[in-house]
Order: structure tokens, then C-alpha cells, then sequence
């Protein structure tokens, strides 16, 4: 067990883990990436436990002598949540939230929340509202149970968004609402497809942001946008700030450097290690813009040690929602921050640059033009 200080914030989490095959630094960086999940929701971070074993219980996911550490720990910190760096059955769930008399999140439902959190357009509220409802539904008996023993819980992390009332209602109720997001979510995805398919009718090559949360997939596009912005889409920068999954919406703009044929640039949501399939599902109208474009633009953070298993987890889902064909271009962003390279520079299908300080940006729009001219 280990004991984390921070500031003092308006919840109180103990992250938790079960290593049953990963390195020991392989399954540091996926805690550490559910640390910054943890911050993104606003929770301090108190404890952080792992199991390291082969087996798991299918009761509780961890063993009942682990399971007797974190109500200790819980004790100890004051804590009021608990989040598990792996996806919970809905019988783990309501067993450990017995044991613990406490919250208990898995990956799948923090992502949620924070999806929850930053949904700004209609689309993205009805994308993330659709996999909540896929999520909550086979977890509904054990939620019903915490409502009743809480007195309401109105202060809690998985019942936030959806209210007491939401709670309660029936397995039919859920699936009727479900049905209900659906069919006005394929409205939307309809609108944007016909959008999509009047951009498809011009000649102007079609070129998408993609990579994994925080990579700097926003800065780099604001970046061209301040530089070479075609008319209205000069003024029309996109949210970004130094936080996992700051933006969900899709944008798209026209880009026309001088001296080289437009084309329209497009950013997408962040992926993420064990980004919930609902959720894959339910953003795949959006993630669509990497289907369609002739040529994905990969955003990897360079400074993070972590780097290559963030383009593997990038190439897994773009292979899942059939993106995996379109022609990359590896863009190694935040170069400026490591010792081991001179930036800009140029490798195969590879460029190292900087999109803050903008070191690299004509070596960029140089790669671009010569691969969507192939």
C-alpha cells in the first residue's frame, strides 16, 4: 500500500488494482493513467493498492485478505471511493461495495463520468448518454440496492448525470430510454453524414487528428488554425487544455497554407487504454472522420515514456472501428520536452516537432502535401 499526499480536493479516492500478467512497469503506467482519469473528475488520490497474482475472484475481483486492507485504508484516509483499474461485474460491484460500505467505480465508469462532464454538443450528450444507459442497465439491481442503503446517494460519482429517479425505474424503463437516445442519436449521425458526404463530393483532401488523450491533437490544430486558417476558420479555434479528454466534439476546418492546395483538417475524441466498447460504439459517427480521410495525422506525446504503447493502443482502435487502412503520419508532438532529439525532424513517416512553439509546422504542411498528393 502506498500512501499518496495531494491537495486536498472535493472527494477522496483509493485507486486498485489486479496485476495478473503485466510487468510490473506495464501496469505502473496503466495505474498512472487511472490516477489521471481520477484528477480529470477532480478526486484527490489518497492510496493507490495492487494485487499482484493470476488468480481472480470472481466475487470481489481481488482477494478477501486485499479486500480487508482497503476497509482499512478507507479507514485511514477518510476515503469516500474506490476505483478499480479494471472493468467490474455488476455481482463484483455490489459485493465490494458490501464489504467496503463505500463507492466503488471500475475503468469503464470513471471514463464515463468524465464523458459525462464534457459532453457540450447534443451529439455528444446523446453518445454518452446511450452507453451510460448500456453500462447502468445490467448494474441495476446493485445500484437500486445502494439508493436505498445511502438514503438517496445523491452524492455520488455513478449516480451523478442520472439522479435518484433514474435509478429506480425499471429494466423496461431503461430500455425504452435507450431506444429513445438511439433513435434520436441516428437523426444526428444522419445530419452528419450528409455533411460528410457534401465534403466528400470536393477534390480538397480530407486529413484527421487522431491519437491518444492529451497528446496535443487540439494544440496542433489551433496551431495551423492561427497560421493558415481559410476565411471564417482563421477565428474558429478548437478547446484545448492539459487535461485527458478536454474536448469529445469532432471539428473540422479548412486549412490553406500558401503555396499549397487547402485541405480540411478534422480532430477527434482521445483514445485511451480500455476505452469502454459502449463508448467506441457510441462515438463511432464521430470517429468516423478518420474512416473517410486521406490521411490520419497520429498525435503521440514524446515526452511521456509510454509513448509506443500509446500507438499501439491508437493502431488497436482505429483496426476496431475500420480505420485501420488510411495512410499515417506519425506525429511525435512535445519533442521539445526530451533531451534525446533535435527538432524538427523528418523520419519515413515519422516527424518530431513541437505544436506549442510551432517548431516543425512547415516541415508538417510539407509531409502532408507530398502524402495527400500520392
Amino acid at each position: 500500500m502506498i500512501t499518496i499526499q495531494e491537495n486536498k480536493g472535493p472527494g477522496r479516492a483509493i485507486l486498485a488494482g489486479l496485476n495478473t500478467k503485466k510487468s510490473k512497469e506495464e501496469y505502473d503506467i496503466s495505474m498512472r493513467e487511472l490516477a489521471g482519469l481520477a484528477k480529470a473528475l477532480d478526486l484527490e488520490v489518497v492510496s493507490v493498492m495492487v494485487q499482484n497474482t493470476p488468480s481472480v475472484s470472481k466475487k470481489t475481483l481481488i482477494g478477501s485478505g486485499k479486500v480487508q486492507e482497503l476497509l482499512l485504508e478507507i479507514d485511514i484516509t477518510d476515503a469516500d471511493i474506490v476505483i478499480f483499474n479494471e472493468t467490474l461485474s455488476p455481482m463484483q460491484v455490489k459485493n465490494l461495495e458490501d464489504a467496503l460500505d463505500t463507492e466503488v467505480l471500475d475503468r469503464t465508469g470513471i471514463i464515463l463520468q468524465i464523458f459525462s462532464q464534457r459532453a457540450a454538443t447534443n451529439e455528444a450528450r446523446l453518445q454518452v448518454e446511450s452507453a451510460r444507459l448500456q453500462y447502468m442497465l445490467p448494474r441495476l439491481v446493485g445500484m437500486r440496492k445502494n439508493l436505498s442503503r445511502q438514503g438517496g446517494g445523491s452524492g455520488r460519482l455513478s449516480n451523478k448525470g442520472a439522479g435518484e429517479e433514474k435509478l429506480e425505474l425499471d429494466r423496461r424503463h431503461i430500455e425504452q430510454q435507450l431506444k429513445e437516445v438511439n433513435r434520436k442519436l441516428k437523426s444526428v449521425e444522419k445530419e452528419r453524414s450528409t455533411q460528410r458526404s457534401r465534403r466528400m463530393k470536393t477534390d480538397i483532401p480530407r486529413v484527421c487528428l487522431v491519437g491518444y488523450t492529451n497528446a496535443g491533437k487540439s494544440t496542433l490544430m489551433n496551431a495551423l488554425l492561427s497560421r493558415y486558417g481559410a476565411n471564417r476558420s482563421a477565428g474558429k479555434k478548437v478547446f484545448e487544455k492539459d487535461m485527458l479528454f478536454a474536448t469529445l466534439d469532432t471539428s473540422t476546418r479548412k486549412i490553406a497554407p500558401p503555396g499549397m492546395p487547402p485541405f480540411l483538417l478534422s480532430d477527434t475524441v482521445g483514445f485511451i487504454s480500455g476505452l469502454p466498447h459502449s463508448l467506441v460504439k457510441a462515438f463511432r459517427s464521430t470517429l468516423e472522420e478518420a474512416v473517410y480521410a486521406d490521411l490520419l495525422l497520429e498525435v503521440i506525446d514524446y515526452s511521456d515514456p509510454s509513448c509506443e504503447e500509446q500507438v499501439r493502443v491508437t493502431a488497436a482502435t482505429l483496426e476496431e472501428i475500420g480505420a485501420g487502412h488510411i495512410p499515417v503520419l506519425y506525429v511525435y508532438n512535445k519533442a521539445d520536452l526530451a533531451e534525446d532529439i533535435r527538432i524538427p525532424q523528418v523520419h519515413d513517416d515519422r516527424i518530431y516537432l513541437s505544436a506549442k512553439d510551432g517548431r516543425g509546422i512547415p516541415e508538417l504542411l510539407h509531409e502532408i502535401g507530398r502524402l495527400t498528393a500520392l
